[in-house]
């Protein structure tokens, strides 16, 4: 027999148990019917029933919080130790604010919230041959050639987590068909296509970026790709680099490029240096797996998935070509024949590409803003974007479903 020991008495558990889940389900005890259940006596059962119940009314005790005088203030003392500011500088500045306490209670705090820093634990992150490949961009770096010239460039990074073998590529420009571009170059050099591809929040990809709290919005035009080029996309955290460890680490091998300021003569020349550099990092041997990575990339190439038709990417390489002016109709012209978009985006670029008859148009964000079958006619309206429109001029809404009902049946017979 199991027994329990509570508030100085033994008492049989499955006994116990019972009078516990009778209590939870509000439900008034039949002592004699429960002796009768468990074999035993009635005063045993009530005996243990004002036990159980004096125990859970029994007032817990509370416990006192102790409010820091430094609370109001955390969040500005670790923005500053963030920016290397000296803990000194910062009981100054936090003075001027309304502490009124002493430096030693700052400078115990500063130094107990970097030894907990110290203390956290960044795991390496190993992938499988073939699994992974990492994406960032080295933007904005400024190289000036023999003239003196200055050209802002940016470096498109794309590296196989498991062989550590790199692609790069010059750029001038961080926009979504690069993008596109670097992704389908990097396949190329790589000889095939990882199973997925790991970003950071790229404005070019994602609608959304991934928090903590949610999962990232990829914007249409990219999540297309990813289908057609066959790997599938994931966000590492905002504001957690070390979720990208190996590129950024790479981000800061780039930085050798510099070596190379006032040494080339255009911007060819200095695509010639990267392509160059390129080759020199993929035969080195790597600090963290000792092995030069393209020794290890024939390895990871057994499992890459296979490189897909390049030609079906044509339209997500040409869609500068595909742009086009919204016009004051709230319509762009394609082919001869007009096709309405809301009118929020009158006097500006939006880009459209074709797909299986369909004509997706896109805003300068590549986020998909409507859709039209293909048309022989001359004027095509969505009859929510020309609702849209007749409200600007029209106040009465019956009036605006009368007018955009008729006008519709004319533009229909055109």
């Amino acid at each position: 027999m199991n027994l329990i020991y509570s508030k100085g008495i033994f008492m049989r558990t499955d006994i116990f148990d019972f009078i516990r889940t009778i209590i939870m389900n509000g439900i008034k005890p039949n002592y004699s019917k429960i002796a009768r259940q468990f074999n035993c006596d009635s005063r045993t059962v009530k005996r243990y029933f004002l036990n159980k119940i004096s125990n859970s009314n029994k007032p817990k005790r509370k416990t006192r919080v102790y409010k820091s005088i430094l609370e109001p203030y955390t969040d500005i003392i670790k923005d500053k130790l963030a920016q290397s500011i000296s803990f000194k500088g910062i009981y100054t500045f936090i003075k001027t604010k309304g502490f009124n306490g002493s430096y030693s209670t700052v400078r115990r705090y500063c130094c107990k919230f970097e030894q907990n820093k110290k203390k956290e634990a960044i795991i390496r992150f190993e992938t499988q041959p073939g699994l992974q490949a990492q994406v960032d961009w080295k933007e904005s770096l400024k190289l000036k050639n023999k003239s003196g010239e200055e050209f802002e460039v940016n470096i498109f990074l794309v590296l196989l987590g498991y062989s550590r073998y790199k692609y790069l590529m010059l750029t001038t420009d961080r926009s979504q068909p690069t993008v596109f571009k670097g992704l389908l170059n990097s396949f190329k050099y790589f000889g095939g296509v990882p199973k997925e591809i790991l970003f950071d929040n790229m404005r070019t990809i994602v609608d959304q970026s991934r928090t903590q709290y949610g999962k990232p919005i990829y914007n249409t035009k990219f999540y297309s790709f990813t289908k057609d080029a066959g790997f599938i996309a994931k966000s590492c955290l905002a504001y957690r680099p070390q979720t990208k460890g190996k590129v950024e680490s790479l981000a800061r091998l780039v930085n050798r490029i510099k070596v190379y300021n006032s040494e080339f003569e255009n911007l060819e020349e200095l695509e010639n240096i990267i392509i160059k550099f390129n080759e020199e990092i993929n035969n080195e041997i790597c600090q963290g797996t000792g092995v030069r990575p393209i020794d290890r990339l024939r390895e990871e190439q057994k499992y890459l998935n296979p490189l897909p038709k390049l030609d079906i990417f044509e339209e997500y390489l040409n869609l500068n070509a595909n742009k086009r002016k919204v016009t004051s109709e709230s319509m762009i012209s394609i082919n001869g024949k007009k096709y309405s978009v809301p009118p929020q985006y009158i006097n500006m670029e939006v880009f459209y590409q074709l797909k299986n008859e369909i004509i997706e148009i896109y805003n300068s964000n590549q986020t998909l803003i409507c859709s039209h079958s293909v048309s022989n006619r001359k004027l095509n309206y969505r009859k929510e974007d020309f609702e849209q429109i007749a409200e600007k001029a029209l106040t009465e809404s019956n009036v605006i479903s009368k007018v955009c009902a008729s006008n519709l049946a004319i533009y229909d017979s055109i």
